[in-house]
Formats: structure tokens, C-alpha cells, sequence
């Protein structure tokens, strides 16, 4: 299965493509899409639209996973990334690819084997897990791979396999 994992925000949305088989994954591609930051809003989000096409139609995922969004302090912010977020989630829809929201425990959960994780924590098991020579870069990158690592495992599962049988038939 391909699957596209998707680190959602405004001025960068990291994103990962990788091979998963029976639980183990293969990285294909992985970058991060930027705006800059004096742009006009709408003109940001067109851009983040215009280029996950790109990435969507180059991949052609069988699934995508996104983070869910989890913001304790700046509400502006938290708005911001919700609207690029709309825009993602109208691209892989309009592709034809499902959407998997996973939050960052689960995705922490996944990938180092504890919920509390810290960020480079995470950012090195998944160089690990990939068998990558470095840690991807930016980090927005390699929380895009760490989710779509979290979905491989997940979809591995013969509970998932079968729960995702029932509503597809």
C-alpha cells in the first residue's frame, strides 16, 4: 500500500510517501511544501492546494494520513493551520484518497513505543525505522513520515484490516 503522510500547516506542510507491507515500510519520497510568510493568506493556501495535487497525482496514494489537529495555546494559529488543513483534505478527496487522522500520541505511539515521546525521539526512530541516513529535514518532513509509518502499522493489523472490511463492502 502507498501511503502519503501528511504534517499539516501554513507555512510548511511536511509530507512523506512510503511502501507499507505487513507492517514494514519503504520510503519513496518525501519534501515539504513552503510559503512564504508575507504572502497573502489565500494566496498561501492556493499554493499549499496547487502543490499537494502535485505530490498526489506523482504518488497516487492509496491512503493519506494526517495529523489531527491538537493546539493548547494560540488560537490564531490553531485557525491558520485548520484552513490549510481544508485545503489538504479537499486535494486527497478530489484524488480519490482516503484520509486517516491520526493525533500525535498515537503517531508517537507508533513510532518510538510511548505516547510522551519527545520530538527528536521521534525524528530518529523514524531515520531508524526507514533505514535513512540522515534525519529527514525539515522536521515538518519527518513528521510527515513518521505518520505515514503510522498508518502502515495500522492498517497492518488484522483488526484494522477487518473493521476497514466492513465499511467497504
Amino acid at each position: 500500500m502507498v501511503i502519503l503522510g501528511i504534517d499539516p500547516g501554513y507555512a510548511s506542510v511536511g509530507w512523506g510517501v512510503l511502501r507499507a507491507r505487513g507492517g514494514a515500510c519503504v520510503p519513496l519520497a518525501s519534501g515539504a511544501i513552503h510559503t512564504p510568510a508575507g504572502a497573502d493568506f489565500g494566496a498561501r493556501l492556493e499554493q499549499i492546494y496547487r502543490e499537494m495535487n502535485i505530490v498526489l497525482a506523482r504518488w497516487r496514494p492509496e491512503a493519506a494520513a494526517i495529523e489531527k489537529l491538537y493546539f493548547t495555546n494560540n488560537k490564531t494559529t490553531a485557525i491558520g493551520v485548520a484552513e490549510a488543513r481544508g485545503v489538504i483534505l479537499l486535494a486527497c478527496r478530489q484524488a480519490g484518497c482516503p484520509v486517516y487522522e491520526y493525533t500525535p500520541m498515537q503517531v508517537k505511539q507508533a513510532v518510538t513505543g510511548y505516547g510522551k515521546a519527545k520530538k527528536p525521539q521521534v525524528m530518529e526512530m523514524t531515520r531508524r525505522l526507514l533505514r535513512l541516513k540522515e534525519v529527514p529535514r525539515p522536521d515538518d518532513t519527518a513528521d510527515g513520515l513518521a505518520l505515514a509509518i503510522t498508518h502502515g502499522q495500522a492498517s497492518a493489523s488484522a483488526l484494522r484490516r477487518r473493521t476497514l472490511g466492513r465499511f467497504r463492502q
